[in-house]
């Protein structure tokens, strides 16, 4: 079991108006900002940003976290984006959202900002009772050949963001649990005899149908999606897979599309609004990939019959090496999906 330790670091509180929150929560936002670079060191879970919030029983908040960091190494180690809420004795209540992916070194050129990864995550959560809960983000990273390394979050673009006011009817979805090694019988790959996958649909989850609550003038949709590329040798994928996995470095490409759509009384497709397909190279030293998708105000159309809608994420194998889609891990969702309510 990992060893945490907990820093809090000094941030700077700024309010946002729904308008310019980065995901049009329903009501304001208030976002905390990183204002001085904080290491961070192998196989140490540190704690770079929090929120304090009383709620209600029942009440939730929207957590969104953006952790932008560099590497004081050339050599590949992991990053984790993790997000997750604790109550007044420090104990964890509910799920916890990661986001993972290789950080490839200090010399990497093809990020946006050279040597520079971000990742981003989100986390609904909802007050099983009557409290006080502090929502944090956490950065996490490991190497099995490296020690005496460290990734550092960067000032001003590493943030925390939680709203301020409750989202209501909000829904959380999550796929099927999946280990980090891929052995779990509910696991899904593509890419290995299977060459496409719709995520919250067809990959063992309930069909969760979503009301939009009466109100409601539109609502609004997110989802993350994490996948790993499956080369030969690696052990996060299952031995069954073994005959399609190819040399580290051939990497694998996909497409994506994310789709919200609102049913008729027969529970039939209405009205589907979804992102446009979108392909992806997943580069096996990367290991792990972050899709992150948003669909913003979209309408509720009363020809439907009903205010029901189901989400659904595409995932198609293009070429290259097998691809996991990553799902729960113990209390850790990595591959999830948000609905809110918008009035």
């Amino acid at each position: 079991m990992r060893k945490f330790l907990s820093v809090l670091v000094t941030a700077l509180f700024i309010a946002t108006s729904a308008a310019t929150a980065a995901r049009a929560d329903d009501g304001p936002v208030t976002r905390v900002t990183l204002t001085s670079a904080n290491s961070f060191h192998s196989r140490v879970e540190e704690r770079l940003l929090s929120r304090t919030v009383t709620l209600a029983a029942g009440e939730s908040r929207h957590v969104r976290g953006r952790l932008q960091a560099t590497s004081s190494v050339t050599q590949i180690v992991s990053m984790n984006n993790t997000l997750k809420c604790v109550n007044s004795a420090g104990a964890v209540i509910g799920i916890t959202s990661t986001s993972s992916r290789n950080h490839e070194g200090s010399d990497t050129t093809y990020y946006a900002r050279p040597g520079h990864l971000p990742i981003y995550a989100d986390l609904l959560f909802t007050a099983p009772t009557a409290g006080t809960y502090t929502c944090g983000m956490y950065g996490y990273t490991a190497s099995t050949s490296l020690d005496g390394y460290y990734l550092t979050a960067v000032a001003t673009d590493t943030w925390l963001e939680v709203s301020d006011t409750d989202q209501v009817g909000a829904r959380w979805w999550q796929n099927p649990a999946c280990s980090s090694t891929g052995t779990s019988s509910t696991c899904t790959y593509i890419g290995a005899g299977t060459s496409t996958a719709w995520v919250f649909y067809d990959d063992g989850t309930p069909v969760h149908k979503w009301n939009a609550a009466a109100g409601a003038t539109s609502v609004q949709a997110l989802a993350t999606l994490e996948l790993t590329t499956c080369y030969t040798g690696t052990a996060s994928c299952k031995s069954a897979i073994d005959a399609y996995e190819q040399p580290r470095g051939t990497n694998a490409v996909v497409d994506t599309r994310f789709e919200f759509i609102q049913l008729d009384p027969t529970a039939h497709t209405c009205r589907t609004t979804s992102t446009a397909t979108s392909r992806k190279t997943i580069r096996d030293d990367a290991h792990h990939y972050v899709a992150n998708f948003a669909l913003t105000g979209v309408p509720i159309d009363p020809t439907c019959g009903t205010r029901t809608f189901i989400m659904r994420i595409f995932v198609k194998h293009v070429s290259g090496n097998p691809i996991k889609i990553d799902g729960v891990q113990g209390a850790t969702s990595l591959t999830n999906g948000i609905a809110m309510n918008i009035f």
